[in-house]
């Protein structure tokens, strides 16, 4: 049985929602995005995550990128989301609330129904 902690496949999973859920706060490099996820509590993000996803953020038009000098030492690349990425954000948004609903309501039938088996196994 693999010991991968799931929640990483549910970032991967999830990272374009996050990753545009952080730039309508404010543009970033890719160094500020990964801090600002670890501030989140989403833990520490790979480079080899991130930038294939920004590149086809980018390549969708979700995000747009430009060069800035770098506080002495090299330039690094800024991220921006667009206007179509807003829309997305927008849209994913709801049918992030909506499968959010959907799976609570799953894990609390199932741990009610856990709940009662253990009763019933009690019982008797």
């Amino acid at each position: 049985m693999p010991t991968t902690d799931p929640s990483t496949s549910w970032l991967r999973g999830t990272l374009p929602l996050v990753l545009a859920a952080v730039l309508a706060e404010s543009d970033h490099h890719g160094y500020a995005l990964v801090q600002r996820l670890g501030e989140l509590g989403f833990g520490k993000v790979r480079g080899g995550a991130l930038y294939p996803v920004l590149g086809r953020m980018e390549q969708d038009g979700l995000v747009t990128a430009r060069w800035e000098a770098g506080e002495g030492g090299p330039g690094r690349k800024v991220y921006r989301l667009t206007g179509a990425g807003r829309l997305r954000l927008d849209e994913e948004r709801a049918r992030w609330r909506a499968f959010s609903a959907a799976m609570d309501g799953l894990l609390e039938q199932s741990e009610e129904a856990e709940q009662r088996a253990g009763q019933a196994r009690e019982e008797r």
